[in-house]
């Protein structure tokens, strides 16, 4: 049986998840599909009343299952029902997400939905070998630190890799002892209301996830500000992340985990493998058409090997054709809407007007939906907007370097530090360049995640606050306290 389907005969759980239930709610949002641009359904908009409802059904939930005090080896099994729940569905996933995202479906049955079942197995193994310890005091007293769940964690996650940023939230909350209210983007809700209704269906306590749908402004703002939040998650634009910020710091004081923009160099060295590194490049800005916050987006290449490399790249952006995301033979992605593909095309156009070389791309694809050509721009400077600002679509930009302190210079971005690509076979001189270069992940002869779920991401400068993945994303939604007995 093919994955491709047809998207009119799609059906979507439009409401939001509250208590183990849908909350029927009629839709305010136009939503339409990247893909063709079609409209195919309109999203509700929580208020300050429907957030509160999810956060009471939270701690509802929590009190009653004592969720963070039972045996965790009871929270790993529940988990991993969850994620093997989520596998045996990932056909019906799928096509609620490539419905209405810009991910392909073949990408989401072989990469996004497998990798979130993954990371959900794989945080669910924190629950019961990561907990309090002793530590050394004199003889007369005992010192602990404890460790404990916050309570109800409020998460938001952006429309680019709905089910895995989901995932993302979900995983290590759930895995410490916490509940969760999640609000997905308007864009893109529908995977997780699917996916909360899925851990219910696995035996997680009803009420222990729950999703509201809407906006930032009404129900991010009533959700990141509600008082009984204890902690929020956020992976978005840095923009959005400093409006969070500061509606916490209005509403109070709250931990808070931050994984915002980037605007990624990849450097590469005259002794580099070119046509490996070509190919890494080029798919780190094709794919999801460069909507990604680590998308690689700055080319800065030693001089000598300039010319052979753009060539390169070239030609595997030539070869980008797009097609639906729901035709499993699609590998390229649209832009999520009409709007974004605007502002992808006046950056690129103010970029040539600023003096640079558009080498290829630069024009929305002769197709349905909201294609953008992939686009390499060359002879542009450190004041260009295309160096400057966070593009979110398929663009790159070229710079060339001869010695390794330029390289480094034009490296370092004024607002961004998420992750940075480095191609070299001098050991010495990668290892050197890891240590300098001013960023939350350091990809070497690679660009681009592994399966390792262990490791984690985040960012330097205003790249983000805290850590996803990797036992950093569990202790995170852990909190602390010190203990001191007199014996």
């Amino acid at each position: 049986m093919g994955l491709s389907f047809d998207p009119d005969r799609v059906s979507l759980s439009i409401g939001h998840f509250i208590g183990g239930e849908l909350i029927a709610a009629e839709g305010a949002i136009e939503m339409r599909r990247p893909s063709d641009g079609n409209a195919y359904a309109a999203g509700p908009v929580a208020g300050a009343d429907m957030v509160d409802r999810a956060v009471e059904s939270a701690k509802a939930a929590l009190k009653a299952s004592n969720w963070g005090g039972v045996r965790p080896r009871e929270r790993t099994r529940a988990l991993q029902a969850w994620a093997d729940l989520i596998e045996a569905e990932a056909e019906t996933l799928a096509r609620i997400e490539a419905l209405c995202s810009t991910r392909p479906v073949g990408q989401l049955i072989a990469g996004d939905i497998a990798i979130t079942a993954e990371q959900i197995r794989f945080f669910s193994e924190f629950a019961d070998k990561e907990g309090s310890e002793l530590v050394p005091t004199d003889d007369a007293s005992l010192g602990m630190i404890m460790s404990e769940p916050y309570g109800v964690v409020g998460a938001i996650t952006p429309w680019n890799f709905p089910i895995s940023m989901a995932g993302w939230k979900l995983g290590p909350a759930l895995a410490a002892g916490n509940a969760v209210v999640l609000k997905p983007s308007e864009m893109t809700p529908f995977s997780a209301v699917y996916m909360a209704e899925l851990a219910t269906r696995a035996g997680l306590p009803a009420g222990l996830v729950n999703v509201v749908l809407g906006d930032g402004p009404t129900t991010g703002t009533a959700l990141t500000g509600h008082p009984d939040i204890a902690k929020v998650s956020f992976t978005g634009s840095t923009r959005a992340g400093s409006a969070i910020m500061e509606n916490i710091a209005r509403a109070g004081v709250k931990p808070m985990t931050l994984e915002l923009g980037g605007k990624s160099p990849q450097i590469v060295f005259a002794d580099a493998d070119l046509d490996k590194t070509a190919t890494a490049i080029a798919g780190s800005v094709t794919f999801n058409a460069g909507q990604a916050c680590v998308a690689g987006t700055r080319l800065i290449v030693e001089r000598s090997a300039a010319d052979r490399l753009t060539a390169a790249i070239l030609e595997k952006m030539k070869a980008a054709r797009p097609g639906p995301t729901w035709d499993e033979a699609t590998h390229y992605s649209p832009i999520i809407s009409e709007r974004q593909r605007a502002r992808v095309d006046n950056i690129v156009r103010a970029a040539v007007e600023a003096g640079g070389e558009c080498l290829t791309g630069g024009n929305f694809m002769d197709s349905p939906g909201y294609f953008y050509e992939p686009t390499l721009i060359a002879n542009v400077d450190q004041a260009n907007p295309a160096i400057i600002e966070e593009i979110f679509g398929p663009v790159l930009t070229v710079q060339t370097f001869e010695t390794e302190e330029e390289a480094l210079a034009l490296a370092s971005h004024p607002t961004y530090g998420l992750a940075s690509g480095l191609f070299a076979t001098d050991l010495s001189r990668t290892i050197r360049f890891a240590r300098k270069l001013e960023a939350g992940t350091v990809w070497v002869n690679r660009y681009s995640r592994s399966r390792d779920h262990i490791l984690p991401t985040g960012g330097y400068k205003r790249s983000g606050i805290g850590k996803d993945l990797g036992r950093d994303a569990y202790l995170a939604n852990r909190r602390t306290k010190s203990v001191l007995i007199s014996l």
